[in-house]
């Protein structure tokens, strides 16, 4: 019951967002490919979006653009359910000719209870990613991204990912796009202390502890689709796979799925999914994650 409480609160904390063009679902981490036509810039151009598309006639003009959204949201519910759910994010673009710069924050947290129980933490994290691309050659980028992320529930004090590579756009066009990715990904885990203690089935301690921190090299492949279905909607989807080099055993898998409509005045409605994956996540963590979330979005640049 407490691993679906989990899910759940994740969910809602999900779902009461108000704000920024945050993307990829309840994780900053995942494709970092940012979607717009790598040579001209002609479009928004967001790591992570849920506005729709929008041609620009002035290509040369749209190469300089900035963008910022911000947002938060929260639910409080008492009684036979009670609930405190609280959740903001931001997220900011810099576009000048062939170079860019963007950057995106969030943080969760959550308690629940059933009746008579006290109330306990269930969600709790804060994720930040950076990244610059230089477009090149018409249809390819070069781009370095950094993202951190301080997960309670995930047993982490702090995990850094460092990503360099290159990404190619097969179609390349305002409405409609479909890119590859390849390089290389960096991990880096510092584990939270309680989390170092392995237990057995019972829960009791084995005697084992784990290092502290851990490194990860992989090699890293991304895929992603994005297409402007008409003046109104967009669907976005994106998926990352992730093979560990120093220790072949390890792989991980990133998928997000996107169905935006936009209402207007700034606003629109956007349906998510994202699925994380990992083969061999810290004794007594899942091994996949997932969250649906439905929000409520909100650009101010």
């Amino acid at each position: 019951m407490r691993y679906f409480r989990s899910i759940l609160t994740t969910v809602l904390s999900s779902c009461i967002l108000f704000g920024a063009c945050v993307a990829r679902a309840d994780d900053l981490p995942q494709g970092t490919a940012p979607q717009a036509p790598a040579s001209k810039g002609s479009t928004e151009v967001t790591a992570q979006k849920f506005e729709s598309v929008a041609a620009v006639s002035d290509p040369e003009k749209a190469k300089d653009g900035t963008d910022l959204s911000i947002g938060a949201g929260g639910l409080v519910s008492t009684g036979n359910a009670r609930l405190i759910a609280l959740t903001a994010n931001g997220q900011f673009r810099l576009r000048r000719f062939d170079n860019q710069f963007t950057a995106a924050a969030a943080g969760n947290y959550s308690r629940t209870a059933a009746p008579g129980k006290p109330l306990e933490t269930t969600v709790q994290n804060l994720q930040g990613k950076t990244r610059y691309d230089r477009f090149f050659l018409v249809d390819w980028t070069a781009f370095l991204g950094v993202q951190a992320r301080n997960d309670k529930f995930q047993g982490l004090d702090l995990r850094l990912q460092i990503d360099p590579g290159i990404g190619y756009y097969f179609v390349n066009d305002a409405k409609h796009l479909f890119w590859g990715e390849i390089g290389y990904d960096y991990l880096h885990d510092i584990r939270r202390e309680d989390d170092r203690v392995v237990r057995d089935a019972a829960g009791l301690p084995t005697g084992q502890i784990l290092d502290k921190t851990s490194s990860v090299h992989s090699g890293r492949l991304f895929v992603g689709y994005d297409n402007q279905l008409n003046e109104a909607v967009t669907f976005t989807m994106g998926a990352e796979f992730l093979q560990g080099l120093s220790s072949t055993s390890t792989r991980r898998f990133n998928g997000d799925a996107k169905l935006s409509s936009k209402l207007g005045a700034g606003f629109s409605l956007a349906t998510t999914f994202s699925l994380r994956y990992d083969n061999e996540p810290l004794p007594g963590k899942e091994n996949v994650d997932t969250v649906t979330a439905l929000n409520l979005v909100f650009k101010l640049l």
